[in-house]
């Protein structure tokens, strides 16, 4: 494991998590996920490295056939000088042909929509972003899921100091 690498892996592939968008799951219904690439300026990846993105407001959209990331905050890197990027600009996003099509098809036909879930280096260093293909989810259905999410807490709790 290199140094520049960011840290330990994790199981689910990625190394060094960089940020994650933790109300996704709880405001979709997330059916599919795909790995992303980003297209990053030079000032973007420093930025990254030093831990600097929020996708709290960020989501994916199509834009001439291909897919964006937008409104993803990735702040300015503060070394950089008059090639430094701008903090929420468009992000394009490198997914495989039959990917696109397929997105393109479910968001079209089922009314689905492009949530970006994490933001991480993987193996390799590379910034990658987890896309989730996600249904949005009403008011009573984000209760329902909060109320099992506590129960499923509170048994793993009472279990535990059972033994």
């Amino acid at each position: 494991m290199s140094s520049k690498s960011g840290g330990r892996k994790k199981s689910d592939g990625s190394v060094g998590m960089i940020a994650e968008n933790r109300r996704a799951r709880r405001d979709y219904e997330v059916t599919d996920t795909f790995e992303a690439g980003l297209v990053l300026q030079g000032s973007e990846v420093k930025s990254l490295r030093q831990g600097k993105a929020n996708l709290a407001h960020a989501y994916a959209a199509f834009q001439e056939g291909e897919v964006y990331l937008l409104n993803a905050d990735i702040p300015e890197y503060s070394f950089a000088n008059r090639q430094n990027h701008k903090a929420t600009q468009p992000r394009k996003l490198l997914l495989h042909r039959r990917e696109v099509n397929r997105l393109a098809a479910a968001i079209q036909r089922d009314g689905m929509t492009l949530v970006p879930l994490k933001l991480y280096f993987n193996e390799s260093g590379r910034a990658k972003l987890l896309v989730g293909l996600a249904r949005g989810r009403k008011k009573a259905d984000k209760r329902e899921v909060d109320r099992k999410r506590d129960w499923e807490r509170s048994r793993a709790r009472l279990l535990r100091e059972r033994g």
